[in-house]
């Protein structure tokens, strides 16, 4: 009985604090971001925070030194880190310069919605009615959020950035989804930081230049986004998935825009609008209703 006791008690604890952690970073980037952007611009803000990334990543990979990638996938991790690393904090740096941290953690969180798109077109998946009922759902619940921001749904302007930021980060995550099956995650998430930073290259000096000219908690600030959401956050993630499994874990995500907006409001006194709340909600329970009622329904 012994046995039994020991191989229970640590897949409770520890992927709950994996969850915890993954949640709490990546909730606190969007106020994060939006107190940075006070003093740094949106692309240089994105490659000074990925060059201090990419220092540790680089850490990782020469003492790990993986040799379980084929030829080929290191083209994939080239584009997963232009998807997932570079477009997507352009567009969401870029588009948090218009529109409230809260409001932005609501709208990426859009990605899962993405994703079943994604997944339909190129891995021949099908979905029952109730997928695409909550699909209508998340993205209704989108534009309600939108519409009460600067420049509403209007394209190019702060909250339309976002969106693509999420379509981004869905398409990130398909494209690498094979590689997990001969490599480690965090070997792979490490080499993606370093092709996102080389990606972000030409915008480093203008995001040194600024850094230096900042105040101190600004700096703080950015060695927190580095570090928190991009490497322990990531890390915290990749632990959980492996132990919940990616359709459970992926519901904690939605854990992350009501967090994101009391952190909002808490640290950057960005009070949530009703539009902000009614259409959070919305978008939650559309990507809940295809993550659970569309698939019990197939």
């Amino acid at each position: 009985m012994s046995p039994i006791a020991t191989d229970t008690r640590p897949p409770v604890l520890l992927p709950a604090l994996a969850v915890a952690g993954t949640v709490l970073t990546w909730s606190a980037s969007f106020t994060a971001i939006g107190y940075a952007l006070r003093e740094i611009a949106p692309l240089p803000l994105a490659s000074i925070r990925f060059a201090l990334a990419s220092v540790f990543a680089l850490a990782w990979i020469a003492w790990r030194r993986p040799r379980s990638f084929l030829r080929r996938d290191y083209a994939t991790l080239a584009i997963s880190g232009v998807l997932g690393i570079t477009a997507y904090n352009v567009l969401l740096n870029s588009g948090q310069a218009s529109v409230s941290a809260g409001a932005a953690g609501f709208i990426v969180n859009t990605q899962p919605l993405f994703m079943v798109l994604l997944a339909v077109v190129f891995l021949k998946e099908r979905f029952s009615r109730w997928s695409w009922v909550g699909a209508l759902v998340g993205f209704s619940g989108v534009a309600v959020i939108a519409s009460g921001q600067p420049g509403g749904l209007s394209f190019g302007e702060g909250s339309t950035l976002i969106v693509l930021a999420a379509a981004c980060a869905a398409a990130y995550s398909i494209l690498q989804r094979p590689l997990f099956a001969r490599a480690a995650p965090l070997d792979v998430t490490a080499f993606v930081i370093v092709a996102g930073a080389i990606a972000l290259l030409p915008w480093l000096p203008t995001g040194l230049s600024q850094a230096a000219k900042a105040p101190a908690d600004t700096l703080i600030v950015v060695a927190f986004l580095a570090i928190g959401p991009g490497i322990i956050g990531q890390s915290c993630w990749t632990y959980a998935l492996k132990r919940f499994g990616a359709a459970r874990a992926g519901q904690f995500l939605y854990l992350i825009p009501p967090v994101s907006v009391v952190l909002a409001w808490l640290l950057l006194g960005e009070a949530p609008k009703a539009t902000t709340l009614f259409g959070g909600a919305m978008a939650l329970t559309g990507v809940v209703i295809v993550n659970l009622w569309g698939r019990r329904s197939r």
